[in-house]
C-alpha cells in the first residue's frame, strides 16, 4: 500500500518520525509520504527508522494562498532538500506563523478564554511547524476543550471569526519551486469544503500551467461528487490521481491507509521527478 501524506510531530502531528514509519510498517504500507508542513525536519529521523519492507517518499506540505485569500495545501515529494530557493520559502512561512498565532490568540482572549503563546509554544517539539493544532493541544491541556475535533469544530475552522490567514506564497509559485527542485507536486485535498473556501475546478488552469503533476482525489474530506470532479479533471488534464491518509497521530481521526495510492499511478508521479529520491533500506 502506498500513502503519500502524513504527519509527525515536526509539525502538527503527534508521533515522532520513528512512531510513524513504525506504524505505517505494522499497517501493511510500502512507500510512506512524510509531508509535514512547510517543513523536512523529520526526514533523517524517518530515515534511521527504515527497515526492510517500507520505503520512504519524502516530502512536505506546502502552505499557500491564492490572490483572493483562499489556503491551498501543496504536496511537494521527491525534491532536492538542498535547494535553497524552497528552503527559503518554507522557512519563512514557518516564521510567518507565529503573528498568525498571536493573533488567533489575541482575539480568542477578546472573547475572555484566557490562553498566551507560551502556553501554546509549549505544545510545539523542537524544530516543529507552529500550527492551530497547537494551539487546540494548549485549549484541552487548560480544559476549555476534550479533543482537537471538539476545538476545530467550535473555535478553529477555517470559517470562524477567530480565524487568521497568514502571508504564504502562490500556489503556482509552489509548483515551479517544486519542479526546479527536482521534484513533483500534487494539490492536498483541493474540494475539501468543509474546511473553508476552496478554489473551482475552473480556476485549476493556472496550476495546470505552472507544472502541477497530480491531485490528492482520495481523501475523506471529498465527498463522491467532488471525487468525480476531481476524476475528470485528472483525465483530461493528465495529471496524476493519489490517495492518502492525510494521517496526524492522535491529533485527528484519519488513520494510516485509509486511502491509498494506486502502484500505476504512484510509478505515473515518481517518474517526473528528475532523480530517483525514494529511500529504502
Amino acid at each position: 500500500m502506498i500513502d503519500l501524506h502524513t504527519h509527525t510531530n515536526c509539525s502538527d502531528g503527534t508521533d515522532t518520525p520513528t512512531e510513524l514509519v513504525n506504524k505505517a510498517l505494522a499497517a501493511g504500507i510500502s512507500i510512506l509520504g512524510l509531508t509535514d508542513h512547510d517543513s523536512t525536519a523529520g526526514w533523517q529521523e524517518a530515515v534511521a527508522a527504515l527497515r526492510p519492507g517500507i520505503s520512504l517518499a519524502p516530502g512536505a506540505e506546502i502552505s499557500c494562498q491564492t490572490s483572493d485569500g483562499i489556503s491551498v495545501h501543496i504536496l511537494g515529494l521527491l525534491f532536492d532538500p538542498e535547494n535553497q530557493e524552497l528552503t527559503n520559502v518554507m522557512e519563512q512561512t514557518r516564521e510567518n506563523r507565529y503573528g498568525r498565532m498571536e493573533k488567533i490568540i489575541a482575539r480568542i482572549n477578546a472573547a475572555g478564554i484566557d490562553i498566551t503563546m507560551a502556553e501554546v509554544l509549549a505544545q510545539l517539539s523542537d524544530g516543529a511547524t507552529l500550527g492551530r493544532p497547537h494551539l487546540a493541544d494548549a485549549l484541552i491541556i487548560k480544559g476549555v476543550f476534550n479533543n482537537r475535533e471538539e476545538v476545530f469544530a467550535q473555535m478553529l475552522h477555517n470559517k470562524s471569526k477567530y480565524y487568521v490567514s497568514h502571508h504564504s506564497p502562490s500556489p503556482e509559485a509552489v509548483i515551479k519551486l517544486i519542479k526546479a527542485a527536482g521534484g513533483v507536486s500534487v494539490i492536498a485535498h483541493p474540494m475539501a469544503s468543509h474546511r473553508g473556501r476552496t478554489i473551482s475546478i475552473q480556476t485549476f488552469g493556472s496550476l495546470i500551467t505552472a507544472g502541477l503533476d497530480g491531485v490528492e482525489v482520495d481523501h475523506r474530506d471529498h465527498s463522491p461528487d467532488e471525487k468525480k470532479a476531481l476524476i475528470e479533471l485528472a483525465q483530461e488534464f493528465n495529471l496524476v490521481m493519489t490517495g492518502a491518509s492525510d494521517y496526524h497521530g492522535n491529533g485527528k481521526l484519519n488513520t494510516l491507509a485509509e486511502y491509498t495510492t494506486n502502484p500505476e499511478q504512484w510509478e505515473k508521479l515518481e517518474s517526473r521527478a528528475n532523480a530517483r529520491r525514494v529511500v529504502k533500506v
